[in-house]
């Protein structure tokens, strides 16, 4: 029987593979967009007032900003060191595409990449035409020069897609990318934590972003142990890495919302996050879900959470930004 023997829980957004100098740079792009906070609907001028007494100036100077950059750095190492020494054969990664691989015209819920290669290719000139303001300079981040292919674990992957269905979790399959690049939320994995030298690894993908078939947060659990069980039935001696990808809350960071969340992880208790209901998991604070799965399996295999950081990354004195977190699991 395979033994997970490591969890992961790591933040992937763009302020983690950029310098401080060009952080800003996705302010004009909030100060135009409405935003997820406290279950509602928020124009930036609105945050501005809402948290005026959070005097979230203070967090938005450059001298925070590199702080807070070489914390996170920092943590990022510390992961992969953790990865290196725990001789994992194979990683089931969970993460979610942001329209990079699906479209609305096909967005499935849960999905298992079960080919035996991953694709990560540098983005064609038409496909960076599609990229949002202020990301096209974390793209290196993600994507390494000339792109990769990655070898999967087939074996794995259709053992847990055979347990899922047995769960009657209805999940979809592909055999390749539908787009040959592979999502950030993967691909700063193998950059970052597996500094380019990745082991086989499993797809797993969540629609958190997306109406109007997102999974619930009690949905999401629920699939963690699904996906457990499925690596215990696989006929196999392999240490296997289980590792969530993304959060934490953004793009308004709800410094509330992620000690809930942290707090959760530590107690191997998720009651708390369930009742916050479903319109606070959604924009990037929707990625959390891709962590919950993760949670609930390291609580089922009775494994110890431990809490590297927890570091906000302020943006604006809106509150947009990204909260970052660095969890493992031994």
């Amino acid at each position: 029987m395979a033994e997970v023997v490591l969890g992961i829980g790591t933040s992937h957004g763009p302020m983690l593979v950029t310098d401080t100098e060009i952080w800003g740079a996705r302010v004009p792009n909030d100060k135009r967009s409405m935003h997820a906070y406290k279950g509602g609907s928020w124009s930036y001028d609105q945050l501005v007032v809402e948290r005026a007494g959070e005097q979230l100036e203070q967090q938005i100077t450059k001298s925070v900003w590199d702080e807070r950059q070489a914390q996170c750095q920092a943590n990022i190492e510390r992961l992969a060191d953790i990865f290196e020494e725990a001789r994992i054969d194979v990683a089931v990664i969970v993460g979610n595409d942001q329209n990079e691989i699906y479209r609305n015209s096909l967005n499935p819920a849960f999905a298992v990449h079960y080919g035996d290669t991953i694709t990560n290719y540098e983005f064609s000139a038409e496909r960076m035409k599609e990229v949002p303001p202020g990301v096209e300079k974390s793209l290196p981040g993600y994507i390494p020069a000339g792109g990769a292919d990655y070898p999967a674990c087939p074996e794995l992957a259709l053992k847990i897609i055979e347990q899922a269905i047995a769960d009657e979790f209805d999940v979809a399959t592909m055999n390749a990318l539908p787009r040959p690049e592979t999502p950030h939320a993967w691909g700063f994995v193998y950059r970052r934590i597996m500094r380019d030298r990745p082991c086989p690894s499993v797809m797993v993908t969540i629609n958190t972003f997306f109406p109007p078939n997102q999974p619930t947060v009690r949905r999401c659990y629920k699939f963690g142990q699904s996906i457990l069980e499925g690596i215990r039935s696989w006929d196999s001696d392999a240490r296997v890495a289980l590792i969530a990808s993304g959060g934490l809350t953004h793009f308004v960071i709800n410094e509330e919302v992620d000690r809930t969340f942290l707090g959760a992880i530590e107690t191997k208790r998720f009651d708390p996050v369930f009742a916050l209901g479903e319109s606070i998991f959604q924009d990037g604070t929707s990625e959390m879900k891709n962590w919950v799965p993760v949670a609930g399996a390291m609580a089922e295999l009775g494994l110890q959470p431990h809490m590297l950081d927890y570091i906000p990354c302020y943006r604006s004195e809106a509150g947009t930004g990204n909260a970052m977190g660095f969890v493992y699991w031994k």
